[in-house]
């Protein structure tokens, strides 16, 4: 097990899949804080953290296996990229519970081009702007990425980004505020077309 430990990620992920299992627990033990720690920023919730942490290891786990892991010495940022995604997912179904009825209106709701099959293009082009906008965000100064994040990614109101982050609701406001304003700068900067 000493010697694992000496060993690089790229040579313990070929030992984990050749049948080493010690060695998947040395890159948990490498990565575990800085994982941890970023669930626990976007989700506030300890519970609520360590069942993401456990599902985005369960998930690098069963990729590890099928070979999606491409060796290009980003094991961290890659596991980071999963638990990115889990986040996500938990905060839009918590979203998409909210229901609507149709009944309750003398119009239908469901009859809408909103709710037309997008075209293979049409998909294509809105993944390539959500992309796009992602990579902008990143570039953001951190306290307004953080409030890009919490409004847009995981859906909180201002009060509760207000909440979370120890500011008032103005103070959240205003971040959001010059993240846009910083973000449309770059959108001309870079001269990106962001609609379908």
């Amino acid at each position: 097990m000493d010697k694992l430990i000496l060993l690089s990620e790229n040579e313990l992920i070929k030992y984990f899949i050749g049948g080493k299992e010690e060695c998947l627990q040395i890159l948990i033990d490498r990565h575990k804080n800085r994982i941890y720690s970023y669930i626990l920023m976007m989700v506030k919730n300890q519970e609520l953290a360590e069942d993401i942490f456990q599902d985005t290891f369960i998930k690098v786990i069963t990729n590890l296996k099928k070979g999606k892991y491409i060796e290009n010495g980003k094991f961290a940022s890659w596991v980071m990229r999963i638990s990115h995604n889990l986040i996500i997912d938990y905060f839009r179904k918590q979203k998409n519970l909210q229901t609507v009825s149709n009944d309750a209106n003398d119009y239908d709701l469901l009859n809408s081009a909103k709710f037309s099959d997008t075209t293979i293009e049409d998909k294509i082009v809105f993944t390539q702007i959500l992309k796009e906008v992602g990579e902008l965000v990143e570039f953001l100064p951190d306290n307004q990425k953080e409030v890009v994040k919490m409004r847009h990614y995981m859906g909180l109101s201002f009060k509760e980004i207000a909440e979370e982050t120890g500011v008032s609701i103005n103070t959240a406001l205003g971040r959001m505020r010059y993240a846009l304003i910083n973000m449309r700068t770059m959108v001309e900067e870079r001269n990106l077309s962001l609609s379908v």
